[in-house]
């Protein structure tokens, strides 16, 4: 297992990071995800923190707060030190009835911190992320309710998910400006059948230099090379559960590369799948959950899965994103510029 810094610190990370959405479930969505109680949690973090793994994500909306009260007790219950565990969790989505039990605001922030230190059972979130954009709530009050967390000792580090690159610009500006805790990470969807962050928000990151967390790297599934013909199947997640999008015919191009490049590594279709995710540099950390212990040792073997040039190049081509505006237009008038600075003397 190899680690990276997280973004702009000296944090360090586990490439791949145990996500517990697994946890917990009983009815509805959370219940079809994944329903592991105590006993097989504790299983699956002692099997992950074996293997190297120090990294773990959790919600306070997974299984409405089943996910981290179980992920805290199962860490007392393997007697794990807390300072050999990073722990990250987000706040946004609903925790209640009410319009302000949900959201950005500097009051829900505030209350669901304090809730999830509580059925975590720890007295700091190492990583606390914003789980997506709160239209209502100006950006600038988010981002002090996070910095008044870090000073009270509440939480170390400050991330996002899923926004925009033009949010998080404007965050990161924000931050600067204010002198406020500064923006570590970004928790969003990317894939080899999903690489639609390369268009924008990739270059940001790199640019900014914030670390990129990886959620659903098989993309709910179908890179898992169960699903194949225009077919999402008749088990699994994705047939109960079809989420993230897929474009099938793109995605089944992709599996036929994917398998004949497993079949020369001697590894699996998702192992590939994730070993890409592994050799993008913009990548700090791919989150990999499971729901039986063979399910996430198959996913940590990925970790030893070298593709070659070759096989990047091949994957490349059956999966890149066609060219939009204003993207080929950049590419076209940067020429002007890049044959000069190519040459010397």
């Amino acid at each position: 297992m190899r680690y990276r810094t997280l973004g702009p610190s000296g944090l360090l990370v586990s490439e791949l990071c145990l996500g517990t959405m697994t946890f917990g479930g009983s009815d509805g969505m959370w219940g079809q995800i994944g329903q592991l109680r105590q006993d097989e949690a504790d299983t699956l973090v002692k099997a992950a923190l074996d293997a190297g793994i120090n990294f773990i994500d959790t919600a306070n909306v997974y299984a409405g707060g089943e996910s981290e009260r179980i992920l805290g007790q199962a860490i007392r219950n393997l007697g794990i030190p807390r300072d050999e565990v990073v722990i990250a969790t987000k706040v946004l989505g609903p925790m209640g009835e009410g319009p302000n039990a949900r959201g950005a605001s500097r009051g829900h922030i505030m209350a669901q911190a304090k809730a999830s230190l509580e059925r975590l059972q720890m007295d700091h979130i190492d990583l606390y992320q914003i789980h997506g954009f709160d239209p209502l709530t100006p950006i600038a009050e988010t981002l002090e309710a996070l910095d008044t967390l870090v000073r009270q000792g509440h939480v170390r580090y400050i991330g996002l998910s899923n926004w925009a690159a033009w949010q998080i610009v404007k965050a990161v500006g924000i931050t600067e400006a204010r002198k406020l805790a500064p923006i570590l990470s970004l928790q969003a969807y990317y894939t080899l059948v999903g690489r639609d962050l390369e268009r924008e928000i990739v270059p940001m990151l790199q640019a900014e230099g914030i670390g990129l967390m990886v959620w659903s790297p098989l993309a709910g599934g179908f890179l898992s090379g169960k699903y194949s013909d225009g077919s999402t199947g008749n088990d699994g997640r994705r047939a109960s559960f079809d989420f993230p999008p897929v474009d099938l015919a793109r995605g089944d191009a992709a599996i036929a590369v994917m398998r004949g490049i497993a079949s020369a590594e001697g590894c699996t279709v998702a192992q590939v799948a994730l070993a890409w995710l592994l050799h993008q540099p913009v990548v700090t950390s791919v989150i990999v959950g499971a729901k039986r212990i063979d399910q996430l040792q198959d996913n940590i073997r990925s970790t030893e899965v070298a593709l070659t040039a070759e096989d990047l190049a091949a994957l490349d081509r059956v999966t890149r994103l066609p060219a939009e505006y204003p993207g080929w237009m950049l590419e076209r008038q940067s020429q002007y510029r890049a044959a000069f600075a190519s040459r010397k003397g």
